[in-house]
């Protein structure tokens, strides 16, 4: 998938949190976006998702130069996220099937495949309420990386994860994500090693580094 921005802007009531920003995301690259915090690095990447309005400029999206509605965009990539909720009530299994309703597996996956993959495996039945924030995280990153769409979406992807987490988020990173379009924020340098189009968003601009 390739994003277009055209003099994209947003604000919050007088405040510009980014403005002016020309740029497109080419498809099957990679890129991080680094930038202070407040600077607005997660409220670019949720207008990129579809989920916040732009309040000046233009957001498209294409793939093999198609044009896609920004009302179907939703059906072409996934975001994992802190600010992301789960729906709690479902457990696990139930969780997993209903985002597969929206999504296809990636290659011949199946459910037990990604619960084992994701090592959730013990926590079939378990309703996502009871999940620690570490669990919660692999389970946002699991059905991220193993959803056959042509955008992925990562901001702070290790947060609430320990040292263990964070080597399966690299394996995961490195293993999972190779043919798609990629959009990672993050300050941390071990959440995009090896990946070096970076670019850098403060004072309202985005930057090539």
């Amino acid at each position: 998938m390739r994003i277009s921005l055209q003099n994209a802007g947003k604000r919050f009531n007088r405040d510009w949190i980014f403005r002016e920003v020309t740029y497109s995301f080419d498809a099957q690259k990679k890129y991080i976006i680094t930038g202070p915090n407040g600077s607005g690095k997660s409220t670019l990447l949720q207008v990129i998702a579809g989920l916040v309005p732009l309040s000046t400029g233009t957001t498209q999206y294409f793939i093999h130069d198609q044009p896609v509605s920004s009302d179907e965009i939703y059906r072409h990539l996934v975001i994992a996220s802190p600010y992301q909720e789960l729906i709690e009530e479902f457990t696990f299994s139930e969780l997993i099937r209903f985002h597969f309703k929206f999504k296809r597996f990636k290659g011949n996956c199946t459910i037990e495949q990604l619960a084992e993959i994701i090592e959730l495996t013990h926590t079939w039945n378990k309703p996502v309420k009871f999940f620690s924030s570490g669990m919660k995280t692999r389970l946002k990153l699991g059905l991220a990386f193993l959803s056959e769409v042509p955008l992925i979406l990562l901001d702070e992807p290790t947060s609430n994860l320990d040292t263990n987490g964070i080597q399966w988020y690299q394996h995961m990173l490195h293993t999972y994500c190779t043919d798609q379009t990629l959009i990672l924020c993050s300050n941390q340098s071990y959440e995009y090693e090896g990946l070096t189009n970076v670019l850098h968003i403060e004072n309202t601009q985005l930057k090539q580094r």
